[in-house]
């Protein structure tokens, strides 16, 4: 996947081609237009460079010159601070740690479990996640529907972090009911961004 930048980088990220941590990020170096290098880590094949340089051997990994991260928030928000333009979190402390707040729940109470669906071959137990992500997802409705993207009128890594869920929505067998309206037109808002469309790779591509 190459991304269609105009800021020259020497940044390099190890990523999951259908891992949810790495599409986040990156929909964040697309949005931002970030010329970077992409190397594939595909599950149950280990990178000796990725060994060398993440002592958890996980994904996503950043490396920038001398500096390597390997949690994906630490790295979305790095990213927005190195990169300002576009911001991508708002500027008033307040309404920045409501939005960090939001990143926080979002990955306890949805990418856990859409984790925990992928990662289990129980159907009973998938079942159940799978309930209580449907069930999370559709009570934020009345939030997405209030503005443009959620809780704000501008894309955010809030949003970056929401649509990966949203998109494996299908691979992870969840249906929106009808009363989740705010939260489809929302999928297609954000679903439509150029930028959403060059964070995909091929793999994700076919999901949908």
């Amino acid at each position: 996947m190459a991304l269609m930048a105009n800021r020259r980088s020497v940044m390099t990220l190890f990523s999951n081609p259908t891992d949810s941590w790495s599409h986040r990020t990156r929909l964040v170096l697309a949005e931002k237009g970030i010329n970077i290098d992409f190397v594939d880590v595909v599950d149950g094949i280990s990178s000796e460079d990725l060994l060398d340089l993440n002592p958890y051997n996980s994904v996503p990994t950043l490396v920038d010159r001398d500096l390597v991260l390997y949690d994906s928030r630490v790295i979305i928000e790095y990213l927005d601070e190195r990169f300002p333009h576009p911001p991508l979190m708002p500027v008033d402390p307040v309404t920045r740690a409501q939005f960090r707040l939001a990143l926080y729940r979002v990955e306890r109470d949805w990418y856990s479990l859409a984790d925990e669906i992928a990662a289990t071959n129980d159907r009973r137990a998938s079942n159940r996640s799978r309930k209580v992500l449907c069930d999370s997802i559709v009570s934020s409705a009345e939030l997405f529907g209030a503005k443009k993207f959620f809780l704000s009128d501008d894309f955010s890594l809030v949003d970056c972090t929401i649509a990966p869920i949203l998109w494996r929505l299908s691979i992870l067998e969840i249906e929106l009911p009808s009363q989740a309206q705010p939260i489809i037109e929302y999928m297609e808002t954000v679903f439509s961004r150029p930028s959403f469309e060059v964070s995909l790779t091929e793999l994700e591509g076919e999901m949908r």
